[in-house]
């Protein structure tokens, strides 16, 4: 699975942000908040949401957008946001069926009532482009399965727990919608459970890297790929808010590199494998650079 020296470099993170955290909570929450509006559209688009960044932010913050845009797309930002936020203050709950429901009722509510809040019900069968989920009448006993299997292994490291608990739950599709974003906001939920920030599963990753993981699990039970993709967006997350509790100037990876007069595209590529400490805001490289 993950690779000793990941291990290590997320272990060394960790403690760092640990160190550093005491006395500026209120820093803390200031970067999630910042991040809601990333977080909301990037979960959505995965699912084909039309919104853009720039809109999703302004449906947020109860500002008019410039075109028409469907009451479901409008429901799915606001209840994904409100979801998210919630959860900020729910960590330390143990995750069971009847809190993966709540949450999915939250989620699904003014969207598709007839769906929110429950497990797939006899006669409630859904498939993924040529995948068909599970019969419904299996669904809680699965479920509880994977629920089982994440809380009892604890010979791996956490992101192995989570990456395995993400594609059984995705496999199930335990709803007849919203199955997507709900493994999305239970990755969150389950970092958080570790002490560690929230990640982000990029919408640019869905074809490439993110939708491929889940063939792959299904064909032989591999998670490794899924493990090293929420390694690194964790990196990511971890490195964004060490450079803000640093102090760092925060610059863009392009004017750094010319900086240190270095290949952009070098750091770039540097930057995907985290082998820097560089992170993304509002879809662009950054990175924190020691002040004059």
């Amino acid at each position: 699975m993950l690779s000793t020296k990941t291990i290590d470099r997320i272990t060394r993170l960790k403690y760092e942000y640990e160190q550093l955290k005491p006395g500026k909570e209120s820093l803390i929450a200031l970067i999630d908040e910042s991040e809601l509006a990333e977080q909301v559209y990037n979960s959505n688009a995965i699912e084909n949401s039309t919104l853009t960044l720039k809109e999703t932010e302004r449906i947020l913050l109860e500002q008019q957008v410039m075109r028409d845009v469907s009451v479901r797309e409008l429901f799915e930002a606001k209840n994904l946001a409100r979801v998210v936020e919630y959860l900020r203050t729910r960590s330390a709950e143990r995750l069971t069926i009847e809190g993966i429901t709540l949450l999915h009722q939250m989620l699904l509510g003014a969207i598709n009532d007839d769906f929110a809040g429950h497990l797939r019900r006899p006669g409630e069968y859904v498939r993924v482009g040529s995948y068909i989920a599970p019969p419904p009448e299996r669904v809680a006993e699965l479920l509880q399965d994977a629920l089982n299997v994440y809380e009892s292994s604890h010979n791996e490291f956490f992101i192995e727990r989570i990456a395995r608990f993400h594609l059984e739950f995705e496999r199930i599709h335990p709803f007849c919608d919203g199955n997507g974003r709900m493994g999305r906001l239970l990755i969150n939920l389950q970092m958080a459970q570790e002490g560690f920030p929230p990640v982000i599963v990029r919408n640019k990753s869905k074809r490439t890297d993110y939708y491929p993981l889940f063939r792959q699990f299904e064909k032989d039970g591999d998670c490794s790929g899924m493990a090293q993709m929420l390694a690194l967006a964790l990196q990511e997350s971890l490195h964004k808010r060490l450079a803000y509790l640093k102090g760092l100037d925060i610059v863009r990876l392009t004017n750094y590199a010319r900086a240190q007069y270095r290949p952009t595209n070098t750091l770039l590529n540097a930057a995907r494998r985290q082998t820097i400490p560089a992170f993304r805001e509002r879809e662009v490289w950054m990175i924190g650079a020691q002040k004059d």
